[in-house]
Parts: C-alpha cells; sequence; structure tokens
C-alpha cells in the first residue's frame, strides 16, 4: 500500500515523501535519489521491495520535484542541505512509521554520497549502493569526460548566471536545479572524493570519519560516471566501512545497457535481487 506523507525538516521546510508499506514486516528501507532525480522513478522499485516484506520510503529533496517550494531560482536548497537537513529527516519519518525494526538506505549516486552528513546515519544497519561514485571528472574516460567537463564547468556557470538556476533537463540530467545544488555538484566533481572537498575546507559536522555499516557498491561497466576508480574514490571517504563492490556487466545480465540509471528500470528487474539479496543477508 502507497501513502503519501509530508516531512518537516529540521529548518521547517517541508518535503514530499510516499510511504509503501508491506503486508508482513522484515525492515525497512529508505530509498536516497540521484541529484535532480524524482521519487516516482524509484517507485516500481520501491513496489517491488515492498513486495518481498520491506517497509519503503522515496522523497524528494528540496527543490525537487513536489518539494519545489516557489521559484527555483529563489531556492536556497545545496548538496549539504541534501544530506544533513533533508536525508536526515527523511530517515526520522521512516523509523517512525516503521518502529523497532531495522533501518537500511540504498543509495542511487548522490543518495549513497552524502549519508555521512546525514545526523543519524550510525543507526543504518547497512547501506546498498546503486552507481555510487565520487564524479571526479579526472577519472573520466575520453571522449565522455569533455561532456561531463563541459557541463560541469561551463553549462553549470552559464545557466545559474542566466537563469539563477541550473536548467539541467535542457541536456538530459534530471530536473532543474537550485543554482548551490549544482555549484556544489561542480566543485566537487572538480575535485577527488567528492563531498570530502567540502569536508576539507569547511568545519562540517558528519559522521564519514566514524560510520562502519557493511555496504554493497554496485556499478555498471558501462556507467561512465560511477567506474571503478570513481567507486573507490568515494569508498576511501568511508574509511571504517566494510564495503563490496560488484561490477554488473551488461552483456553478461542480457542487456545492451544498464549505464548510471538503467538499474532502477522495470525492464530490468531481474537486477533487483540483488538488493532483496543484500537485504535478505541483514535482516
Amino acid at each position: 500500500m502507497k501513502k503519501a506523507v509530508d516531512i518537516k525538516c529540521a529548518d521547517g521546510y517541508k518535503l514530499s515523501a510516499m510511504l509503501f508499506e508491506p503486508d508482513h514486516l522484515k525492515s525497512a528501507v529508505m530509498i536516497a535519489p540521484a541529484t535532480g532525480i524524482k521519487k516516482t522513478f524509484y517507485y516500481s522499485f520501491a513496489g517491488f521491495l515492498a513486495a518481498n516484506g520491506y517497509g519503503v520510503i522515496c522523497f524528494d529533496n528540496r527543490g525537487i520535484g513536489a518539494s519545489r517550494d516557489g521559484s527555483i531560482s529563489k531556492s536556497e536548497a545545496s548538496l549539504v542541505s541534501w544530506g544533513k537537513l533533508d536525508m536526515t529527516a527523511v530517515f526520522e519519518t521512516l523509523k517512525s512509521n516503521f518502529p523497532n525494526t531495522d533501518y537500511h538506505l540504498i543509495g542511487h549516486s548522490a543518495g549513497g554520497q552524502l549519508v555521512g552528513l546525514m545526523d543519524n546515519a550510525m543507526d543504518l544497519k547497512s547501506v546498498f549502493n546503486i552507481a555510487c561514485s565520487s564524479g571526479c571528472l579526472r577519472n573520466m574516460e575520453y571522449p565522455f569526460r569533455l561532456k561531463a567537463v563541459f557541463f560541469m564547468n561551463y553549462f553549470i556557470p552559464c545557466s545559474n548566471l542566466l537563469f539563477g538556476h541550473t536548467k539541467s533537463h535542457w541536456v538530459n540530467m534530471g530536473e532543474p536545479l537550485p543554482k548551490k545544488v549544482a555549484a556544489q555538484w561542480s566543485e566537487w566533481c572538480n575535485g577527488e572524493g567528492y563531498v570530502k572537498v567540502e569536508l576539507d575546507k569547511a568545519a562540517l559536522k558528519h559522521h564519514y570519519d566514524t560510520l562502519m555499516f557493511p555496504s554493497r557498491w554496485l556499478y555498471a561497466t558501462d556507467d561512465d560516471i560511477a567506474n571503478y576508480k570513481n567507486v573507490k574514490d568515494m569508498i576511501r571517504v568511508f574509511p571504517k566501512i566494510d564495503a563490496e563492490i560488484i561490477p554488473l556487466k551488461p552483456a553478461d545480465l542480457g542487456y545492451k545497457h544498464i549505464g548510471h540509471m538503467g538499474f532502477f528500470s522495470s525492464k530490468k528487474k531481474d537486477l533487483w535481487r540483488y538488493a532483496v539479496d543484500w537485504l535478505e543477508r541483514k535482516i
């Protein structure tokens, strides 16, 4: 059963979320989205998890989809606020709706990158990440690297200057992005370790150095962003976690393409067993 919920963050901002309730609860899962991807993108996958006994919550980060409040050009959202405020509040909502059980996070790209900013991240029993990496431009292969450099270093600043936000939908990069989100995204991908760029320069409270949960990191070998080098680069920001890396080779799995987004496609449901098998092992 699906149930829409509104979530109030610590700073008063309200987020839009959807709960998926199983008939018999095994444990509960927070699906943390990629940059600029709406919660509806994950509904089929969330329904699959619920059918297998897991309570699930999907949500839109502030400034995205149904969590946009007014003009996007006036949004003060940032990647830091997504992790520290939004993800923390969503996790508390998951816990309150499914009490007295274990909790897991399934992160897609940014959803797994930002987990160390959550004030309550230590309450997670495990993390399962898909296409989650540092996105370091220097580790990308040509010719895709040229496209990524153009988007990060030219398209984002020009769009922010001209429109007050990043029109990422113009280049098939998700929903329009608040300017601070896109600017941080650009800055972090130009460095190493993604969020580590921010941690190195700011006195920002975080838990990357102390988290010790088991984690599984899946990446498609045809993903130009989350390649093996960048997955490893992201994992090093979590020095104490137990990390298992699994490559998904499209041809070996019967697919022409998986890439950065394909895992969640309802046409690739066979891949979803990776997540359920992981969760079953962690109950």
